[in-house]
C-alpha cells in the first residue's frame, strides 16, 4: 500500500473505492444467502430485505463506475481491474438477483450486516472529509497500522451479539429487581428532545468516570493504553479498543439506559449518534466547528486527550459534553491549537491485534518515565 498521501485526480482513490465497494458487495451477497447466521435480528427490524437488495445493486454499479473512472485517470490499471473482477464475481454469485426472505431465529449469529452497513456509512462520511480537510496532511489512509485498526473494527461489529449480552447483563443483575416501571413510564412521556438530552447527559457522566478510572487505575490502564497507542488518528482509530475496555465502558453506559428506561426511539437515536460521533472525534480532520466545540466534543478536543506529551495527560475524558470536564477540572482546549502528536512513549509497544489483545494479561505497558499518576494529576 502507498505510504504517500493520496491525491485527488490521479485515479488511485477511485481505484481503491472501486475495490472497497466491490468487496462489500461480494460479502453482502452471503448475508442474503445465510441471514440466520450472518445478520442481526435487531437490525433486520430496522431495514427491509428489499431496501438492502436495492443498496447492494447500487453498490455494485458504483464499484463499476469508480473502476472505469480509475481506468481513465490512472496509469496503473491494476486497482481498477481488481474492482471490476470482484464486482463481476459478486454479480455471478447473485448480486443482482438476491431477494429478502423470512428469517428463522437462531441462538447465535454474527453481525455481518451491521459491519457492512456501518463500514459503508462511515467511509462515505469520513473518507471524503479526511481527504479534503485533513489535520495531518502527510498522513496516508494506508499508514503502518491501518490493518490493525480495521481488524478491531471488524471484530467489534461481527461479535455485536456477544458484546451486547455481556454489557447489558450487569445492569439487569444490579437493577432488575428494583421495579423501575414507574420511572420508565415517566421518562418515556417526556418530549423526545428532552428525553434524548437526558440520555446523553446521564450516559456521558457514567462514561466520564469509567474512562477516568481506566486512566487512574494501574491494571485497567493496561487495557485502555491500547486505545491510546495509535499515532495515526483517523476514522478507524477509535475502533482500537481492547474487549475488556469495551465491556467495562459499555456496561457503564447501559446502567443509566437500563435504569431510566429510555424509549426505543431515544435508545436507537443515541446508538446512531454515538456510532458516528465516536468516529468523528478520532478523525484526521482540521474542521474547527466554531462555537460548537465548546458545547460538544470535537476532533481537536479529543486529540488533546490522545496527546503524546505527558504535560497534557489526564484531560478531556468526556465523550459528548466538555462541560463535564469543566465541572471536574479536566478540561483543556487551547484556542485553535492542536497537539503536535498522539500516541504513547512506551518502548516496544506491541503491534497487531493478537499481540495487543494478549499484552495486558502478560506485561505492564509502562516505562520508568511514564508514571500512572501523571495521566490524572497533570
Amino acid at each position: 500500500m502507498p505510504q504517500q498521501r493520496l491525491k485527488i485526480g490521479e485515479g488511485k482513490i477511485s481505484g481503491y473505492v472501486s475495490i472497497f465497494l466491490a468487496l462489500l458487495s461480494f460479502i453482502a451477497v452471503f448475508c442474503f444467502k445465510f441471514p440466520e447466521w450472518l445478520t442481526s435480528p435487531e437490525f433486520r427490524e430496522v431495514y427491509t430485505g428489499e431496501s438492502m437488495a436495492v443498496l447492494l445493486t447500487a453498490t455494485i454499479i458504483a464499484s463499476f463506475f469508480f473502476a472505469l473512472l480509475s481506468l481513465l485517470l490512472s496509469k496503473q490499471k491494476k486497482w481498477a481491474l481488481a474492482g471490476l473482477i470482484i464486482s463481476t464475481i459478486a454479480i455471478f454469485i447473485g448480486g443482482f438477483s438476491v431477494e429478502g426472505r423470512a428469517v428463522n431465529k437462531t441462538q447465535y449469529h454474527l453481525g455481518l450486516d451491521w459491519l457492512l452497513l456501518d463500514l459503508l456509512l462511515m467511509a462515505v462520511i469520513f473518507v471524503p472529509i479526511e481527504l479534503v480537510f485533513p489535520k495531518n496532511e502527510k498522513q496516508t489512509k494506508f499508514h503502518d497500522e491501518w490493518r490493525t485498526d480495521l481488524v478491531y473494527f471488524v471484530v467489534s461489529h461481527l461479535f455485536i451479539q456477544f458484546f451486547g449480552v455481556i454489557t447489558q447483563e450487569p445492569a439487569k443483575l444490579l437493577f432488575g429487581w428494583m421495579g423501575l416501571s414507574g420511572l420508565h413510564a415517566w421518562v418515556q412521556q417526556l418530549p423526545f428532545l428532552v428525553e434524548l438530552l437526558m440520555a446523553f447527559v446521564v450516559t456521558d457522566l457514567f462514561q466520564y468516570w469509567a474512562h477516568r478510572f481506566f486512566h487512574s487505575h494501574h491494571y485497567l490502564w493496561r487495557f485502555h493504553s491500547i486505545h491510546h497507542s495509535t499515532q495515526n488518528m483517523d476514522w478507524l482509530a477509535g475502533s482500537r479498543t481492547h474487549f475488556v475496555d469495551i465491556f467495562v465502558t459499555r456496561a457503564m453506559t447501559f446502567i443509566p439506559l437500563y435504569v431510566f428506561g429510555f424509549s426505543t426511539i431515544t435508545f436507537n437515536t443515541y446508538i446512531v449518534f454515538m456510532a458516528i460521533h465516536a468516529v468523528l472525534i478520532h478523525a484526521n480532520t482540521r474542521i474547527n466547528f466554531g462555537v460548537l466545540k465548546y458545547i460538544i466534543t470535537t476532533p481537536q478536543y479529543h486529540h488533546w486527550h490522545h496527546c503524546e506529551d505527558p504535560r497534557y495527560y489526564g484531560k478531556n475524558f468526556a465523550s459528548i459534553f466538555p462541560f463535564i470536564d469543566m465541572i471536574f477540572g479536566t478540561y483543556y482546549l487551547p484556542g485553535k491549537v492542536w497537539p503536535e502528536g498522539t500516541g504513547l512513549h512506551e518502548a516496544n509497544y506491541p503491534k497487531g491485534y493478537l499481540k495487543q489483545t494478549a499484552y495486558p494479561f502478560t506485561k505492564s505497558p509502562f516505562d520508568g518515565d511514564l508514571k500512572m499518576e501523571e495521566r490524572t494529576k497533570r
